[in-house]
C-alpha cells in the first residue's frame, strides 16, 4: 500500500499552552488532493503554508491595531533581486553531458562545446522538463556575465534538485547536498563563495545524481533586497485547537486577542454539502482591555495555490456579484486533465477569494512579494493582473472594537471546472453536476449558510469528539479528530456517467494512483459510520471495470489509473487475494453498517468470481504483493491467508443475508475448515509466524479485526489472547512494528490491532505509542501512516486517506449497540 496529540475543547480539557504540539502538521483548508493547504509548524506565523505535497501555498494574515500591524498566519515572501534568472523567469539554456568529462569540468575556461545544449529545466517528467534526463548523473554548465558584482549586497544560490548535488562558481565549490528539494530553496552564499563571481564571462557548473525516484534541475542567482517587514510585528500565538472539522489558533495582539478559525465543513450526511469546495477563514477580535481600538485584518493568498509549478503564468481579476466582492486567479495555460502524477498541484481551474460586501472590505491584486508592503503602506489599489506568483489582498475593516467579539470572515474556493477523466469522459464535480451551477452561486449559498454551517460543524465536532472519547479514551479522541479531514481531502466525488457515486482517492505520496483498493481497504472505517454511501463510491468503479470486461481476470485490480485520470490500472502487477478480499470484506462491512445486502446483490456475479478466486488460492498464497507492498513480495503470508479467510466467510454472511442458505453453507464451511489447517501453519508456539515456512518470523496479523467486528466468529479467542500478549512484548517507543523484518510500522494498523483486544489495558497500551509519535515526531508532515517505530521518522508517506482506519474501534463499538 502504495500524524496527533492533546484535542482540546475549551471546557472539556481546559487551555493548551503555546509551546505544546497539537499535531505534525495543522489542516486549514481539506477538500481534495488538489485544494489542500496546511501549516507545518506549532506556531502559523513560523512557516509558510504549504500544500500536502509541500510546494508553497501560502496565505498571509496580519492584524492592524491602531496603526501596529501584527503577522499571526504564515511568512512574507523575501524580495529578491534576479542576478540569473531561473526558468521560473525566463528561459535559459544549458551544456550537459551524461557521460563523466575529461580534465576540469568546473573552471571557466573549460572547452564544453563537445557536450549537449538543452534547455532548462533539466528533469525526467515532460510535464516539468523542457530537456530529459533519465541517466543517474549529469553534468551541466552555464555561462552568464556579470557587471558590478561589488554592489551586490547578500548573494543566494536559488536552486530545486533532485537528488544529489554539487555546485561550482567559477571552479570554486559553493553548495553541495545530499539530498533533493521539491522546490526552489534560496541558498545563502558565505563572503567567499561571493569572491568567486567576476565581472564579465562566469560559470555555474553542477554535478547531479539521481538516486531514487525522480530527477530535475533548474537554478539561478539573487540578491536579496532590504526586508522591509522588519516594522511589522508577530502575534503572539496562545493557543490553537485542532478538531474534526476546525482548526482554531488564538493571539494576543497587543490590546486585541483574535481567534482564527479555519473551517472545512465536511459534514458527510449532505453530499451536495460535503462536496463544496468552499472553507471560511472566520477572524473574531475583541479588545482584551477595558479600551476601544481601531482595527484592521489583512489576508493575503498566493496565486501558486492555483498551479503546478511557480513558473506558470496566470491572470487575476476583481469583480462583485450581487452579495460579494471576488478575487480570482488561474493559469493562462488552463491543461484541463491533461496529466496524472503523485507529486502534482492542479493547473487547470480557478482559486477564490470571496468576502461580503457589507463587510466594506477591500480587495485587491499584486505581486506576491510586494503584497506586505501594500497593507503596511494603506495600499489597495491593484498593481498586477497577469504574470507570476500574484497575490489576493483582502482587508477587512472591523472599525472601533471594544470588548464585544466582532466576527468577519472570508470564503476561500476552488473551481476545477472538471475534476476526473474516468474511462475517457470527463466528469464535472458533484457540485456541478449539470454544468449549471456557477462557483459565485455556492460562493454566495455558502456566505448566507454561514451561521448555520459554523453551528453545525461545531456540534458535530462535539460530538465525534464524545463517541470517540466513550469508544477510545483521549489519546484515540485525539487521533481520530486530526484523521477526519485528511483523510476525507484525499478523495474527490463525482458521478459515473451510469450514474453511479464515486468517492475516488488519491494515493497521496506512494504513488499517485487513483482508487487503489488497498488504501480504500485501510479508510473504510471512517465512511462506513458517517455515511456508507461513500464506501460505495470507492468500490463502484472497481466493480465497474471488471464488469465492463475492462479488467478480465479473475481477480479484483489494484486501481484505476493514476489521479485524476481513471482510465485503468496503472500500478505495475496485480495484486490478487489482497484486492479480492479487500472487495468482498468491504462489501460485507457495508450490508452490516446498512442492515441489507441489496449492494450485493447488484454485483453478485464478479463477487462469486472472487470469492472463488480466494477458495483456490487464498489459505496459503503464492509469492505475492499484499497491501504492505513496500516490504516486497511475500510467499505464504499468514495475515494475507486471513484476509482470503474472512473474505470467504464474508461472501457467506452476504449469501445468508440475500437467502442464498446453500450458497452461503458451502462456502462458510470452506473458510471454517481453513481456520484450523491456518492456525497449525502459522503455529510458533507463543505466537504465529509471519509466513507458514518460517517459525521465527511474526506479524501483526490486523486482518483478524473483521472477524471480531463484523461478528463472525471464525477465530477462536486463543488466536487472539497469543498474539496480543505477543505483541505486547515486541512494541517500540512510536509502536509495534509491522512484522519482525524491520523496525517500520503502519500506524493505521496498529488502531486496526488494538482493536481486537479483549481489555481497555491492551487496547491503550497499543495506542499509546501511536499518539506519543504524533505529538514528539520530527516528520512534520500530514499523518505520516509509515515510519520507524524506534525513532519516529517518516519512512514514507503523508496526507494519506488510510488514517480513516482510525476509526475500526468506533465502527465496532457501533455495530456492537445495534
Amino acid at each position: 500500500m502504495k500524524s496527533l496529540v492533546l484535542l482540546f475543547f475549551v471546557g472539556v480539557s481546559g487551555q493548551l499552552h503555546a509551546q505544546d504540539r497539537t499535531a505534525p502538521s495543522y489542516p486549514l483548508i481539506t477538500h481534495n488532493p488538489n485544494f489542500s493547504i496546511w501549516s507545518n509548524t506549532d506556531q502559523l506565523a513560523e512557516s509558510t503554508t504549504t500544500h500536502w505535497t509541500g510546494a508553497d501555498h501560502a496565505l498571509l494574515g496580519m492584524i492592524d491595531v491602531d496603526g501596529t500591524i501584527y503577522r499571526f498566519l504564515g511568512k512574507e515572501v523575501p524580495n529578491y533581486k534576479t542576478i540569473l534568472p531561473a526558468s521560473d523567469e525566463e528561459s535559459y539554456e544549458v551544456h550537459y553531458t551524461e557521460v563523466q568529462p575529461q580534465g576540469d569540468w568546473k573552471t571557466t575556461n573549460y572547452n564544453s562545446s563537445e557536450w549537449k545544449l538543452g534547455k532548462a529545466p533539466i528533469g525526467d517528467l515532460a510535464q516539468k522538463a523542457k530537456t530529459i534526463w533519465q541517466s543517474n548523473d549529469i553534468w551541466v554548465r552555464r555561462t552568464f556575465d556579470v557587471t558590478s558584482p561589488e554592489t551586490i549586497d547578500a548573494l543566494f544560490l536559488k536552486l530545486n534538485h533532485d537528488d544529489d548535488i554539487d555546485v561550482y562558481l567559477n571552479g570554486t565549490k559553493i553548495y553541495n547536498k545530499v539530498g533533493w528539494t521539491n522546490t526552489f530553496e534560496y541558498i545563502s552564499l558565505g563572503e567567499e563563495d561571493k569572491k568567486a563571481l567576476k565581472s564579465g564571462k562566469n560559470v555555474i557548473a553542477i554535478h547531479l545524481r539521481n538516486t531514487a525516484g525522480g530527477r530535475f534541475l533548474d537554478f539561478g542567482l539573487v540578491d536579496r533586497e532590504i526586508d522591509r517587514s522588519a516594522t511589522t510585528q508577530l502575534a503572539k500565538q496562545t493557543n490553537v485547537e485542532v478538531n474534526a472539522t476546525q482548526t482554531i489558533y488564538h493571539f494576543t495582539c497587543g490590546a486585541v486577542d483574535l481567534k482564527l478559525t479555519f473551517t472545512s465543513p465536511l459534514l458527510m450526511d449532505n453530499l451536495d454539502h460535503l462536496a463544496r469546495p468552499i472553507s471560511y477563514i472566520s477572524h473574531q477580535v475583541h479588545a482584551n482591555d477595558s479600551k476601544n481600538h481601531q482595527v484592521k485584518v489583512y489576508l493575503s493568498a498566493a496565486s501558486n495555490i492555483a498551479v503546478y509549478e511557480p513558473s506558470q503564468e496566470v491572470t487575476a481579476k476583481q469583480y462583485n456579484s450581487d452579495q460579494l466582492s471576488i478575487l480570482k486567479t488561474g493559469t493562462v495555460e488552463q491543461p484541463m486533465l491533461q496529466k496524472g502524477a503523485d507529486d502534482m498541484r492542479i493547473d487547470w481551474g480557478y482559486f477564490y477569494v470571496a468576502v461580503p460586501k457589507k463587510s466594506q472590505s477591500v480587495q485587491f491584486i499584486t505581486p506576491q512579494k510586494e503584497a506586505g508592503n501594500a497593507f503596511r503602506n494603506g495600499l489597495t489599489t491593484s498593481t498586477a493582473h497577469q504574470g507570476r506568483q500574484l497575490a489576493l489582498n483582502t482587508v477587512i475593516p472591523f472599525g472601533s472594537v471594544g470588548k464585544k467579539p466582532v466576527t468577519h470572515y472570508v470564503a476561500v474556493g476552488y473551481d476545477e471546472v472538471y475534476s476526473i477523466q474516468y474511462f475517457g469522459n470527463n466528469l464535472r464535480p458533484w457540485w456541478n453536476l449539470s454544468g449549471k451551477e456557477t462557483i459565485e452561486k455556492q460562493l454566495t449559498k455558502a456566505t448566507n449558510e454561514y451561521q448555520e454551517t459554523i453551528a453545525q460543524c461545531e456540534a458535530f465536532d462535539k460530538t465525534l469528539y464524545a463517541d470517540a472519547l466513550k469508544s477510545g479514551g483521549k489519546k484515540y479522541a485525539h487521533l481520530c479528530a486530526l484523521a477526519y479531514r485528511q483523510s476525507i481531502a484525499a478523495h474527490t466525488l463525482v458521478k459515473s456517467p451510469e450514474g453511479e457515486i464515486l468517492w475516488l482517492s488519491k494515493e497521496n505520496n506512494s504513488g499517485g494512483f487513483i482508487n487503489t483498493v488497498d488504501v480504500t481497504y485501510p479508510s473504510a472505517p471512517l465512511y462506513l459510520i458517517y455515511n456508507s454511501q461513500l464506501l460505495e463510491g470507492m468500490l463502484n468503479g472497481i466493480f465497474y471495470f471488471s464488469e465492463s470486461g475492462r479488467y478480465p481476470h479473475p481477480w479484483a485490480a489494484h486501481d484505476l489509473g493514476t489521479y485524476p485520470l481513471a482510465n485503468g490500472q496503472t500500478y505495475g502487477e496485480p495484486m490478487p487475494i489482497e484486492e479480492s478480499g479487500n472487495m468482498i470484506i468491504l462489501t460485507a462491512a457495508i450490508a452490516k453498517a446498512q442492515g441489507n445486502a441489496e449492494y450485493a446483490r447488484k454485483h453478485w456475479k464478479i463477487l462469486t468470481t472472487w470469492a472463488d478466486y480466494l477458495t483456490k488460492e487464498g489459505l496459503d498464497p503464492k509469492n505475492q504483493l499484499c497491501t504492505d507492498d513496500f516490504a516486497g513480495h511475500l510467499a505464504r503470508n499468514a495475515n494475507l491467508s486471513i484476509k482470503a479467510i474472512v473474505g470467504i466467510a464474508c461472501y457467506a454472511e452476504l449469501a445468508k443475508m440475500l437467502g442464498y442458505d446453500d450458497i452461503a453453507k458451502k462456502y462458510r464451511a470452506i473458510a471454517d475448515g481453513m481456520v484450523p489447517a491456518w492456525m497449525e501453519m502459522a503455529d510458533a508456539g507463543d505466537h504465529y509466524a509471519l509466513t507458514f515456512d518460517n517459525k521465527n518470523t511474526w506479524s501483526q496479523k490486523y486482518n483478524l479485526v473483521w472477524d471480531k467486528v463484523l461478528h463472525l466468529q471464525l477465530f477462536p479467542q486463543t488466536v487472539y489472547d497469543t498474539e496480543i500478549a505477543y505483541y505486547l512484548k515486541r512494541q517500540n517507543r512510536y509502536g509495534l512494528p509491522l512484522d519482525s523484518r524491520k523496525d517500520y510500522t503502519k500506524n493505521d494498523w496498529i488502531l486496526w490491532t488494538a482493536t481486537f483486544t479483549n481489555n481497555e489495558k491492551d487496547f491503550q497500551s497499543l495506542i499509546n505509542p501511536v499518539y506519543l509519535h504524533a505529538i514528539e515526531t520530527s516528520s512534520r508532515v500530514p499523518l505520516n501512516d509509515f515510519y520507524d517505530s524506534k525513532t519516529g521518522i517518516r519512512e514514507n508517506f503523508k496526507a494519506r486517506s488510510v488514517v480513516g482506519g482510525f476509526y475500526m474501534k468506533m465502527f465496532s463499538d457501533r455495530l456492537k449497540n445495534k
